[in-house]
């Protein structure tokens, strides 16, 4: 599915079914998410779009109802160099652990925490041993749920004509000291979000060279691995 060819919403298997144009368009969102390293700069995002997209992230689905999530906005232009330099020392010794792709991982664009409108810090909130429901034998379900909380903030942030990368290069007791937070929190996520220049019809990874996404058939069996 691309943006200038989405895929027809499929007929309607339940009474509880959306609307074809309903479903159509919560396909193409899907299809035309994209991790986005590249922001227009001095863009805003207005208040009441950035209250929906935090509503939809807190909407997201959580195991035993624990909403593990905390999401720190940073408005302070010293805190976003903090973190932009965080995110660079990492960049570094990420690129000198990839010993021959080294200087091309380095010509990857990752400037969108200087450029980007509003900047979050999404973190698992601390006090979440009390909740065994759902994962007494998986405890990384809180990771789990954090995540879908990302991506409901990710897909609203595309039906709102807005772009939203999520970088993961920050060492997590720096970053999680230079926000405050307390302890038994831990980050997962810096999210740029605000107006991009353009959405690609293709991941930006595989318009850099980096790597190109495998088709859904290398991922999916059936009764057994």
């Amino acid at each position: 599915m691309t943006p200038s060819d989405p895929t027809p919403a499929p007929a309607p298997v339940s009474p509880h079914a959306f609307t074809a144009d309903e479903r159509a368009a919560v396909y193409r969102v899907i299809g035309e998410r994209r991790d986005m390293r590249r922001f227009l700069p001095g863009a805003t995002v207005p208040a009441e779009v950035l209250a929906r997209l935090l509503a939809a992230a807190h909407a997201g689905p959580s195991v035993g109802l624990m909403q593990p999530w905390r999401f720190v906005r940073i408005t302070s232009p010293e805190l976003r160099s903090g973190i932009h330099a965080l995110v660079d020392e990492e960049r570094r010794a990420t690129a000198a652990a990839l010993d021959e792709r080294a200087a091309e991982f380095l010509r990857l664009k990752v400037e969108g925490i200087r450029e980007c409108a509003e900047l979050l810090v999404v973190a698992l909130r601390e006090g979440r041993e009390p909740h065994v429901f759902g994962r007494r034998t998986m405890p990384h379900m809180d990771l789990a749920s954090v995540s879908c909380a990302i991506q409901n903030l990710w897909l609203a942030a595309r039906a709102e004509g807005l772009g939203m990368g999520w970088v993961s290069l920050f060492e997590p007791d720096a970053l999680a000291e230079l926000v405050g937070m307390p302890a038994g929190a831990e980050p997962v996520a810096v999210l740029c979000l605000g107006p991009v220049p353009a959405f690609p019809d293709r991941p930006a990874l595989e318009l850099d060279g980096w790597t190109i996404a495998r088709p859904l058939a290398d991922f999916v069996t059936e009764d057994g691995w």
